[in-house]
């Protein structure tokens, strides 16, 4: 079992920035692909962001292209999520999740990830 903490969440008005980070505490996070996902009330979970397990790949919703930016640092088992351009329709409850299996861009999107967290609440006013 995989315990993740997601931390970074807040209110922040439209146009700010938030960054999101997600930890894995006692385990060597880089065998683990990691993806964000969000949840907004009345509507379903939906992928965010991954990131492989070496950090080489990436990839993204269209709907944060360009604004959200995914990464790691390995050495202190965290992954994070630097969310710029903040739109009032971000505003969600956001998981990281983890999996051990190998993925790389699109493929990170659609697996079944074993692990996820509890989530950090995201409110971005208008």
């Amino acid at each position: 079992q995989v315990q993740l903490v997601e931390s970074g969440g807040g209110l922040v008005q439209a146009g700010g920035s938030l960054r999101l980070s997600c930890g894995a505490p006692g385990r060597t996070f880089s065998s683990y692909a990691v993806g964000w996902f969000r949840q907004a009330p009345g509507k379903e979970r939906e992928f965010v962001a991954a990131i492989s397990r070496s950090g080489g790949g990436t990839f993204y919703a269209d709907s944060v292209k360009g604004r959200f930016t995914i990464s790691r640092d390995n050495a202190k088992n965290t992954v994070y999520l630097q969310m710029n351009s903040l739109k009032p329709e971000d505003t969600a409850v956001y998981y990281c999740a983890a999996d051990s299996d190998y993925c790389s861009g699109y493929g990170c999107s659609i697996l079944r990830y074993d692990f996820w967290g509890r989530g950090t609440q995201v409110t971005v006013s208008s």
